[in-house]
C-alpha cells in the first residue's frame, strides 16, 4: 500500500483527489489537509506520497516541508516557470524524495500536448485558445504555458520560418499573451471546466486539435498513475508526459 496525503483536499480539485485516492487499489489516504491544517499530520501518520493541489502561494512551502521529511510529491498546482522549476530542482537535490509537476493531469490533455508539438513545424501558424471557468486564478492555463513551450521547442528544432502576421494597430491585449512566439488566448466564461484549441495553419487549410475535460474525474487516472510512478522518477519531472513515456 502508497500512504497518500492530499494538501487542498477542501478544494474542487482537492476532494476529487481524495475520493480517487480511496477508491485505487494499492493506495492508503492516510490525511486530507487544507488550510489551516498542520502538515506535521503528513510525518505523523506516515504518508509516502503528498499530492498537492493548492495555491501558487503556499505549494513551495508545501514542498520544502515533503522535501525535508522525504515525502514524495505530486504536485497539480499551477504557476510554473522557469525560474520556479529551478527553485524546485535544488531543493530536492537536498532530498531523497522526488517530485513530479504536471501542468495538466488528463491523459487526454497530454496527448493533446504531444500532438500540437509534433504537428506544429509542418503548419506556417499556430496560436493556441484556453477556455476555463471563471473561477481559475491564473491565465494563461499551465497547461497553454506547457503547450507553448513545447510548441515553440518543436519549431526551433526544425528550424521553423517566424510566423506571418502583418498585425500593427490593436488594442493592448487583443493578440493575447506570448510564450516563445506562440499567442494565447484565455477564455473565462460560466459553464466551462477545462478546454483548449491548438489551431494550426497553412497554405489553404487548418488543422484544430481540441481537449474538452467535463469533469474533474478525468484529471484522476492521470494523478492516480503519478502517485504510484514517482517513486520510481529521480529528481523532479515536470510534465506527466515523461511518466507515460511519450
Amino acid at each position: 500500500m502508497i500512504r497518500v496525503g492530499v494538501l487542498g483536499a477542501k478544494g474542487r480539485m482537492g476532494a476529487t483527489v481524495c475520493e480517487a485516492v480511496l477508491a485505487a487499489d494499492g493506495l492508503e489516504l492516510v490525511a486530507s489537509l487544507d488550510q489551516g491544517d498542520s502538515l506535521d499530520q503528513l510525518v505523523t501518520n506516515g504518508a509516502q506520497v503528498v499530492v498537492d493541489f493548492t495555491v501558487p502561494e503556499s505549494v513551495m512551502a508545501n514542498l520544502t516541508f515533503a522535501m525535508t521529511n522525504n515525502i514524495h510529491a505530486v504536485v497539480g498546482t499551477t504557476g510554473w516557470d522557469d525560474a520556479r522549476l529551478a527553485e524546485v530542482r535544488e531543493l530536492q537535490a537536498a532530498s531523497q524524495a522526488n517530485i513530479l509537476i504536471a501542468p495538466n493531469f488528463g491523459l487526454a490533455a497530454v496527448l493533446m500536448m504531444q500532438f500540437a508539438a509534433k504537428a506544429a513545424p509542418y503548419f506556417e501558424s499556430v496560436e493556441i485558445v484556453e477556455l476555463h471557468h471563471p473561477r481559475k486564478a491564473d491565465a494563461p492555463s499551465g497547461t497553454a504555458r506547457r503547450t507553448a513551450e513545447l510548441i515553440a521547442e518543436a519549431r526551433t528544432a526544425a528550424g521553423s520560418e517566424p510566423m506571418p502576421d502583418a498585425t500593427r494597430d490593436l488594442l493592448d491585449g487583443a493578440r493575447g499573451a506570448v510564450i516563445g512566439d506562440i499567442h494565447i488566448h484565455s477564455v473565462r466564461l460560466q459553464g466551462l471546466v477545462a478546454h483548449q484549441e491548438v489551431i494550426l495553419g497553412g497554405p489553404g487549410e487548418s488543422l484544430t486539435i481540441r481537449h474538452d475535460s467535463y469533469d474533474r474525474e478525468s484529471f484522476m487516472p492521470g494523478v492516480v498513475l503519478g502517485v504510484r510512478e514517482v517513486a520510481k522518477h529521480h529528481g523532479v519531472t515536470y510534465g506527466l508526459e515523461h511518466i507515460l513515456g511519450l
